[in-house]
């Protein structure tokens, strides 16, 4: 099964149902409830989530969306390892590389992003949530 690692800002097109991205990263959800690929996302993806969509609407309303998507999602673990790779590396956005670190640590196959110019330097494909979906046709 493909383990698909979901950047922060893709995240954010699923959970603010931003438009036009939502729909191509809804049936990736579709996808994940399905079983058919696993999701992994970085804890940091969570707290930065809150942060943003609080802005827009009320806590309880976040909390509640973050708690139905962790049931989709394998969060995993940002470790001392990773922040030192990422300090060490040649992205030249740190948030960036610790997302990269993080995917490579969970085994993932893929990123999923809405700026892969940002992992320009990523051993991993990386690519818009509407692109895998035209892969996988």
């Amino acid at each position: 099964m493909s383990r698909i690692f979901l950047d922060t800002n893709v995240i954010l097109d699923l959970l603010g149902e931003r438009d036009p991205f939502y729909a191509s990263i809804a049936k990736i959800a579709t996808l994940a409830d399905q079983k058919k690929i696993t999701l992994v996302v970085s804890p940091l993806s969570f707290t930065t989530v809150d942060y943003v969509l609080s802005k827009y609407e009320s806590s309880d309303s976040v909390l509640k969306k973050l708690r139905m998507f962790k049931i989709l999602c394998e969060v995993c673990a940002v470790d001392e390892e990773t922040i030192e790779k990422g300090l060490n590396s040649e992205f030249s956005d740190f948030e960036d590389a610790v997302q990269y670190f993080t995917a490579l640590q969970a085994n993932s196959s893929i990123i999923l992003t809405r700026n892969g110019k940002d992992f320009k330097n990523s051993n991993l494909p990386a690519m818009t949530a509407e692109e895998y979906l035209s892969s996988k046709r």
